[in-house]
């Protein structure tokens, strides 16, 4: 048996479930998986055949258990007592995740994972740190990411300037052969540099360098944690049956029900496991999330009532032997009362993530075909970083920022809300620093949005997401509604041999993304935080329902799937 043990309660919806398994054995989905047969996906092999390289990694990097302790060994040894991990993305979620599951074992230096532009995040970390006892792990697939740039120019300023430092010596790198990071390691005289397996996205990565070098600074047992993964890999080979399959089970499940309407995946959690959900949701959106179609994973939501959940959900519930799980237990057994469709996922241990890092990527695949898309690309997130680019050059002539992301007029929030219908979600994206106070005051919000509206929600910091869910935005389905919540970024921070600061890069990516969203017809608000940031964001939970709204635009939805045209369409 795999260490993650399946469960599953769909009621009506089971039979649909049954038909998409006799369509994977006919298809023979789960061979051609392993066989890595780019067909499956695409008639073309173009970022499907050089991205397969995750299905063997774990065995591949087990091999790599024994040196990658020593090497762990030798950052203790050398009186290290902080890591700060810079890194985007499929290179940053990972590690976050197995920062706050397990934590740092006794005697290993503690992990900070700076995946922000945003100059109170830079602040923080740069102030907590001890600069000349600090390692600093530059972790990027592409080498040319400008956000892991940016803080290493700042980082490497900042020892330099210290007393004691050992230069080179307090930076390592991973990434892929050939990159331009693997040069400067080189040229920096980096500590060490972790050539990481070409043919793995980052989202696909964990089980690779990028995740296993931070697990092991962090001082987790590598051989358990892949050994979890392997076993798991071989309970999903096309020589197991195929209901037993558990990444071609839970595939079906996702890629059926997401393409019947149940494309609100709602992961629900043990609350030692809680950080999974940030990973899970990179996974599904940017994989998932293109040509008007995909899964909407919805991570950290607040629970509620059965009544106030929609048709549209399909809920997945990690569950953690031996945590405090009496209060999800009951959710999930009052949502299964109430006729939605619940999977459960049951974990023995912590060291089951790694188990579920390659399940839901071996899954992700499965529904990949299930939805007709090609699982392993990103082309809006490209879009992303190029309309960066783009603002940054404007601020070098203009000097200033567009005006067109200025302070969204009053009111502006609640038209928003007035645009949700049956079937939509709204994306909370925060270009704020992050801390206890802005989640709590965030959850907040999407608790008043949930119980007001049933709408659901995600909520993401800035720049983070547009490596995670903004692949979704702009390429999934026309059901998102967008709140851009952005801080003031004072004071500002400089990036070293930069013509811009780090409040600017953080800005341009909002400003960017803000346009980018309007050039896929989304409909999407920035507001300005102003002085007092959480009290403005508790302000924005108050705005009130209108009553009737979703109702009346329930009624349109259903007249306008009557006459033929895409569901996922939003009337503005």
């Amino acid at each position: 048996m795999p260490a993650t043990r399946i469960s599953a309660n769909l009621g009506s919806l089971q039979p649909m479930v049954e038909s998409a398994m006799k369509e994977m054995a006919n298809t023979r989905v789960v061979a051609r998986l392993w066989a890595k047969d780019h067909t499956l996906w695409k008639p073309e092999p173009t970022e499907i055949a050089n991205r397969l390289g995750w299905l063997g990694v774990a065995e591949q990097m087990r091999e790599q258990a024994g040196p990658l302790r020593a090497f762990a060994q030798s950052v203790r040894t050398a009186g290290f007592r902080h890591v700060v991990l810079l890194g985007m993305g499929g290179s940053s979620l990972g590690p976050e995740v197995l920062r706050c599951t397990f934590g740092s074992a006794q005697g290993s230096p503690r992990l900070w994972v700076l995946d922000s532009t945003v100059p109170g995040a830079v602040r923080e970390v740069t102030q907590s740190i001890h600069p000349a006892r600090t390692l600093f792990i530059l972790a990027s697939k592409s080498g040319g990411t400008i956000e892991v740039l940016s803080l290493f120019s700042h980082f490497w300023n900042f020892v330099a300037r210290v007393r004691g430092n050992t230069g080179g010596a307090q930076f390592i790198a991973i990434t892929d052969p050939n990159t331009g990071l693997a040069s400067l390691a080189h040229e920096r005289r980096f500590r060490s540099t972790f050539l990481n397996p070409p043919d793995i996205g980052g989202r696909y990565s964990v089980l690779s360098y990028f995740g296993l070098v931070p697990a092991a600074l962090l001082g987790l047992d590598l051989k358990t944690l892949l050994a979890r993964g392997i076993e798991m890999a071989e309970a999903c080979r096309s020589t197991v049956l195929l209901e037993n399959n558990p990444g071609a089970c839970l595939g079906a499940k996702l890629g059926i029900l997401g393409r019947a309407g149940r494309d609100k995946v709602t992961v629900i959690t043990s609350p030692r496991v809680a950080s999974f959900g940030i990973w899970v949701e990179q996974l599904l959106a940017e994989s998932t999330g293109k040509e008007y179609r995909g899964l909407i994973p919805i991570a950290g939501e607040p629970m509620s009532a059965p009544a106030i959940y929609g048709k549209d959900r399909l809920f997945v519930y990690l569950r953690l032997d031996g945590d405090v799980n009496a209060r999800a237990d009951r959710h999930v057994k009052a949502l299964e009362r109430a006729g939605q469709p619940v999977i459960g996922l049951r974990l023995r241990d912590r060291y089951d993530l790694g188990a579920e890092f390659f399940l839901w990527e071996f899954a992700t695949a499965v529904a990949g075909y299930f939805l007709g898309i090609n699982p392993f690309d990103q082309p809006n997130v490209q879009e992303s970083k190029e309309n960066t680019n783009r603002i940054l050059e404007e601020v070098r002539a203009q000097g200033r920022l567009p005006h067109e992301h200025g302070a969204s007029k009053d009111g502006a929030f609640a038209d928003l809300l007035r645009k949700a219908a049956p079937g939509q979600y709204l994306a909370i994206l925060a270009y704020m620093k992050p801390s206890h106070q802005a989640d709590a005051a965030i959850q907040t919000l999407r608790r008043a949005i949930l119980t007001k509206h049933h709408l659901p929600t995600t909520a993401g910091y800035g720049p983070r997401y547009l490596h995670s869910t903004g692949q979704l935005h702009k390429g999934g389905p026309n059901t998102g509604l967008f709140l851009q919540l952005i801080e003031r970024m004072t004071p500002d921070m400089k990036v070293p041999g930069a013509a811009y600061t780090f409040g600017t890069l953080a800005q341009a990516q909002a400003v960017g993304d803000f346009q980018s969203l309007q050039m896929h017809q989304r409909a999407v608000v920035a507001v300005r935080l102003g002085p007092q940031p959480i009290s403005t964001i508790r302000a924005l939970a108050r705005v009130p329902r209108e009553p009737g709204s979703i109702r009346r635009r329930r009624s349109h939805r259903k007249q306008e799937t009557t006459h033929g045209k895409a569901a996922s369409k939003v009337t503005r």
